[in-house]
């Protein structure tokens, strides 16, 4: 059975953030995500860890910013990213030094990097340039440090002019940086809505071993994952059938309270045993 990581941006939300922690751990989570760790200290976020006995698997760099206090306001201030962005180079550095701040502190693997949206007005080949320049060097750090840097395709109908939206391109970009310290997080709600065949690209892709994290959640709605146009218990079996090891986040809206919703995950227990 898959290995299943709470996110706690979007789920248990009728709590405060500092209380998703032990909700998720009462739900019989091991592991958790979630968007962005800057508005809190560090050292507040481990307590909660180990005091609920969770690992943190994954989490966001900055979007934006140049000071932890910028960083922590950039997501709603519309701020979708910078490692594309030509003249964002000291706001992507500075978020990345300081994710891997806390990854240390949260004894966290893996961080995604995102991309940025399209700016009015760019030249369109500076942007696959900066890409890769400010993956290559954010890579480095990451290794040094002992961390994997993840990028991830999204949906335009989410994040309209995202610059990174499809499997092949996020691989490309794997090719061209060229680290070991660089892999995919393959979220198979925003690879339905662009691409489909979800089953053929997991088959394509989870045994490159470059898919580093896998999230989930029912399409079209983004609810639970036991509603909408994709078969989740097929490729919850695929996924295992392929020898993926790694964490799936929960990356869903709940209908309504998240505990209410989790039916999805004990017949998924119950099919593998």
């Amino acid at each position: 059975m898959p290995k299943f990581a709470a996110n706690l941006s979007l789920m248990y939300t009728e709590l405060p953030f500092l209380e998703r922690f032990a909700a998720a751990a009462h739900d019989g989570f091991a592991a958790v995500e979630y968007l962005f760790p800057y508005a809190w200290e560090p050292e507040v976020l481990a307590e909660r860890l180990r005091a609920h006995g969770l690992r943190q698997v994954l989490f966001n760099a900055p979007p934006a910013g140049l000071t932890r206090t910028a960083m922590a306001a950039a997501w709603d201030q519309g701020a979708r990213g910078t490692a594309a962005l030509p003249g964002c180079t000291a706001e992507f550095r500075a978020g990345v030094l300081q994710a891997l701040d806390y990854a240390e502190a949260l004894d966290c693997p893996r961080i995604h990097c995102m991309a940025g949206c399209a700016p009015a007005g760019a030249a369109p080949g500076a942007l696959p340039a900066c890409y890769v320049d400010n993956l290559r060097w954010a890579a480095e750090q990451a290794g040094r440090r002992g961390r994997t840097l993840l990028i991830e395709p999204i949906n335009p109908r989410d994040m309209p002019g995202y610059l990174l939206q499809r499997q092949d391109q996020a691989h490309a970009l794997l090719d061209a940086v060229d680290s070991p310290h660089l892999q995919v997080q393959m979220d198979l709600y925003h690879c339905q809505i662009v691409e489909g065949d979800l089953a053929t690209r997991l088959r394509r892709y989870l045994p490159t071993g470059r898919v580093g994290h896998l999230q989930i959640a029912g399409v079209p709605e983004r609810h639970e994952p036991d509603q909408g146009e994709v078969h989740y218990p097929y490729l919850f079996d695929l996924i295992d059938a392929l020898g993926y090891a790694g964490w799936i986040g929960c990356e869903y809206r709940p209908r309504g309270a998240t505990t209410a919703g989790l039916g999805w995950r004990a017949a998924s227990a119950r099919r593998t045993a």
